[in-house]
Order: structure tokens, then C-alpha cells, then sequence
């Protein structure tokens, strides 16, 4: 299981809906607006790096007002 936060800058005003659609996306276990430099901020997983990059391109990106996303994949040292 691969697991990620994913961090999100919206346009102004559009972080409780973006958060709101996203929580709904399968692979989304959390996805919470915050305030600081990004606005909505997802934790998600997948079975492999690849199924979770679809995750963020194919459905998580594709919301309307997101302008920017960064992937921070969790690791285990």
C-alpha cells in the first residue's frame, strides 16, 4: 500500500467545496481545507505508486479549482 498527502492551492473562496468533492473520490481517506499556504490538504492511498499517480492526475487534478497540487508520498525509515 502506498500511501500519500497530497497539498492543494485553490482559487480563492473554493477550498471547502474542492475538499468537500474530493473527500468523495475512492483512495481519499481524508481531505480537509486548512489555512497557511495551501488550502486543502488530502491524505490518499493506492496498491502501487502508479495506481496513486492516476489517483492525483486522473481524478484529483480534474477537480474544478484546484490551481496547484504537490504529491508527498509517505515513507517508512
Amino acid at each position: 500500500m502506498v500511501q500519500a498527502y497530497i497539498l492543494i492551492q485553490t482559487e480563492v473562496g473554493k477550498a471547502a467545496a474542492v475538499a468537500s468533492e474530493i473527500a468523495g473520490i475512492p483512495g481519499v481517506t481524508t481531505a480537509e481545507d486548512v489555512t497557511g499556504p495551501y488550502d486543502v490538504i488530502v491524505r490518499a492511498e493506492a496498491d502501487t505508486v502508479d495506481q496513486l499517480g492516476q489517483l492525483v492526475v486522473a481524478r484529483i487534478q480534474n477537480v474544478q479549482g484546484i490551481t496547484r497540487t504537490l504529491t508527498c508520498p509517505v515513507v517508512h525509515l
